[in-house]
Order: structure tokens, then C-alpha cells, then sequence
């Protein structure tokens, strides 16, 4: 596993000993890396709603009303 030094404030080591003398993570280090795998997951996210936005945006208009929208909807999802 790699190493790595960060420097912080004193609040936010003080904020993330507070949380591991919660129990939930085991060191620091712990839950610094839960955080960036959080990070990381929402980085993910946003971009797969880009991509499908992006998709949605270069497919052009539909004839559709809204009322076809919410029937076929409705028949596709009953």
C-alpha cells in the first residue's frame, strides 16, 4: 500500500480523531481513505449523470406529448 503525508489544520485532525473515538473507523488513516472512496463514488456518479444527460441532449426532440410520455410509462411500469 502506498503512503502518503497530508498536512491538515489542527480542527480538522481534531474532527477526524473525534470520529474514529466514535468507533466507526479504526485509525485516521481509516477514515481518510473512506473518504476518498466516498469521493470517488461520487465522482462516478455525477459523471455517469453527465453522460447520460449528454446522451439524452444529442438524441434530439421527440414527437411525443407528455401525456404519450406518461402512458407509455404507465403501460411500460404498471
Amino acid at each position: 500500500m502506498a503512503q502518503m503525508n497530508v498536512s491538515i489544520p489542527d480542527a480538522l485532525k481534531s474532527w477526524a480523531e473525534h470520529r474514529v473515538a466514535e468507533g466507526r473507523y479504526s485509525s485516521t488513516s481509516d477514515y481518510v481513505r473512506d473518504l476518498i472512496r466516498r469521493d470517488q463514488e461520487r465522482a462516478d456518479a455525477v459523471a455517469e449523470l453527465q453522460a447520460a444527460v449528454d446522451a439524452g441532449r444529442s438524441s434530439g426532440r421527440s414527437d411525443k406529448t407528455i401525456s404519450d410520455v406518461i402512458v407509455e410509462a404507465i403501460n411500460k411500469y404498471p
